[in-house]
């Protein structure tokens, strides 16, 4: 694709306005360009680091039920462990987050991707609880970092024509490593030991850093840090994937002009990363609400899918085997939900497509508190569908956090954000630690119905950002 050489050349003004319309005109040849093999091997690549991310984020849950026997674990500490690896990944959204905006999206998701992989295979050799405690923390850094940075990256690579169905195809791959783990744990934990799922998780993990290092850097970061002439190379690349029409200066002068204005107008170039911005009167609103979604969601989604194995077992009495298989069965309706969300979001829209999600998966596990913890397929057929309808919303969340920031404080404010995730992933585990103890398993379930009732009430205070580009959401 050829370019338009005065969308990416100062034009005759003063060096700030000089500077700021080249910026405008390389996002414009951004969002002219559809999407490509060049976008697609860029999704695969990252993808495959995601994919690695939610198998390690999953895999001491299905270690656990063998963990307990072994070595003789409470339910407080079986809450601790899982909500260790959490903590962890507090710390690492926030510190990736501000990293990634210091020395761009790549270097940062691939340090964070180094760290996860080696304390996996760490993690292997682990003897005791307090070791594990202590090795599933620091890969927790590791972890938290990763996703959100990865979610950033994709997005400013996309234009606002059918980013969500984009984004969320790649996002697919995260349910898929969940599911990865809960099928690789079925078969790998009875057969050959606990120790190897940790490794499956790991080896590969550090293969993929070889095909990390080697991904562009994000156009829209280098143009926000006015490192014009980086930028200008990987968009030239981006063009060079497609044989699509080349912009003409003379038909396309009107749409130009207003194209660029509008980039114009939002892009700042000369402001720097915030933490104090997103409490700012425009994003202020935004930040509170999302921090909400990501919370309450995550809770429910992270408190089910982390302790079902542990329930089926203990609770149920299921034979490990079976316990596992049947969680695994989790996963699988996850991803085929996910996969839905994927082509439906972009014409239902994210505000309504979250909204629907909380009711449904509130009014399913409303129900299975009130009649259905007496059988263990009632929890399979309940919990299980509520968990795959509100992992499309977890899923939607990476997509629409990036949305709502500009790309100065995007990865800051999408770290941010996801350190809410990791809170009340923590917090539910130990909670549910706890209630189970004290109430029984029906006031289990009634908590998790009682914070989709949250969840809703922040959705109905989401932007809608469907087909519109970043730097108009965003200025």
């Amino acid at each position: 694709m050829t370019a338009n050489p005065s969308l990416a050349s100062p034009l005759p003004s003063s060096p700030p306005q000089a500077a700021f319309q080249r910026a405008a005109g390389l996002l414009f040849r951004i969002e002219n360009v559809p999407f490509s093999r060049w976008h697609t091997k860029a999704r695969i690549v990252m993808g495959s680091a995601t994919f690695f991310d939610a198998f390690d984020a999953l895999a001491l849950a299905f270690v656990l039920p063998v963990l307990i026997a072994l070595w003789h674990l409470s339910p407080l500490q079986i809450g601790a462990l899982i909500a260790s690896g959490y903590a962890g990944q507090v710390i690492g959204a926030l510190l990736f987050g501000w990293l990634a905006e210091r020395y761009g999206r790549v270097p940062s998701v691939t340090a964070a991707v180094a760290l996860m992989s080696v304390m996996s295979i760490a993690c292997a050799f682990a003897g005791s609880f307090h070791a594990l405690f202590a090795l599933r923390f620091v890969q927790g850094i590791g972890v938290g970092g990763e996703v959100p940075i990865a979610a950033a990256y994709i997005n400013e690579l996309s234009q606002a024509k059918g980013r969500g169905r984009f984004f969320l195809l790649y996002e697919l791959i995260f349910p898929l490593g969940l599911l990865a783990a809960a099928q690789v744990g079925a078969f790998v934990v009875p057969r050959f030991g606990w120790e190897f799922m940790f490794l499956v998780g790991g080896i590969p993990g550090l293969v993929i850093l070889f095909f990390m290092v080697r991904l562009p850097e994000s156009p829209r970061w280098l143009t926000s840090k006015r490192r014009f002439d980086q930028a200008e190379r990987v968009i030239a690349q981006l063009e060079a994937s497609t044989p699509a029409r080349s912009l003409d200066p003379v038909q396309d002068k009107a749409r130009i002009a207003m194209r660029v204005n509008t980039l114009a107008t939002g892009l700042a170039t000369t402001r720097p990363a915030s933490w104090r911005e997103l409490f700012s009167p425009m994003y202020r609103p935004r930040t509170l609400a999302v921090w909400v979604l990501w919370a309450s969601s995550y809770f429910v989604a992270n408190g089910i899918n982390n302790w079902l194995p542990t329930l089926y077992r203990t609770v149920y009495h299921l034979p490990l085997q079976q316990a596992l298989r049947m969680a695994s069965l989790t996963n699988v309706l996850s991803t085929c939900a996910v996969l839905a969300c994927a082509l439906l979001v972009d014409r239902v829209g994210r505000r309504r497509w979250a909204t629907a999600s909380f009711v449904v998966s509130g009014a399913l596990l409303g129900l299975l508190a009130a009649f259905g913890t007496g059988s263990a397929w009632s929890v399979v057929a309940l919990a299980s569908t509520a968990y795959a309808v509100m992992g499309t919303t977890t899923v939607l969340l990476y997509l629409y956090t990036p949305e709502i920031y500009p790309t100065r404080m995007r990865a800051i404010g999408t770290g941010l954000a996801t350190s809410w995730l990791r809170m009340a992933s923590a917090a539910a585990p130990a909670l549910v630690g706890v209630v189970l103890s004290a109430h029984g398993i029906a006031a289990v379930f009634l908590m998790f119905a009682l914070a989709n009732v949250v969840g809703f009430i922040a959705a109905r205070r989401m932007v809608e950002t469907a087909n519109r580009a970043l730097e108009e959401i965003s200025p």
